[in-house]
């Protein structure tokens, strides 16, 4: 039997044609990726996180010499979020990216194990999480949750 998955989500031109109220998350996560910690690949990440209280935690990636060691922005960002604002549910999450390991055109997506945490955010607060990723040269993509980029998630149905 053949079956067909189809994903939902919204381009723009350019960050500035998102609602206004976005503006300044995007501000945040490109200041959390101007102090990302990248002296090996210099490709710098930033996240930034809405809280449902109205609280933005930013988070950028960690590099260490040791690759494995290292830790994306996304987890950095929903990690803080979880140890210190743990009954807030998350609103919205942003990713941008600097550097030369994505075209200027190119929107940066959470990879593999930063797409999971973001499934089990969503399972955790039992609710959505929009997702922005915006391109160095502004263009956008808003998915409204994880299960957009992440059909088949690990779970505890799994277990």
């Amino acid at each position: 039997m053949k079956k067909q998955l189809k994903i939902d989500y919204e381009w723009f031109d350019h960050w500035k044609e998102l609602p206004g109220s976005e503006y300044l998350l995007i501000e945040k996560a490109y200041e959390a990726a101007k102090n990302a910690y990248a002296p090996y690949s210099n490709f710098k990440v930033g996240a930034a996180v809405l809280l449902a209280d109205g609280t933005i935690v930013k988070g950028n990636n960690q590099e260490n010499i040791a690759y494995p060691s290292g830790l994306c922005a996304e987890r950095v960002a929903l990690f803080y979020a979880g140890a210190n604002y743990p009954n807030t549910t998350v609103k919205t999450i942003v990713v941008v990216a600097e550097g030369d390991l994505i075209m200027e055109d190119e929107c940066v997506s959470p990879c593999g194990s930063c797409r999971q945490v973001i499934a089990e955010s969503e399972s955790r607060q039992e609710g959505d999480i929009r997702i922005i990723l915006v391109a160095q040269d502004g263009k956008t993509w808003v998915f409204n949750s994880i299960k957009d980029i992440l059909v088949f998630p690990f779970g505890v149905k799994q277990l």
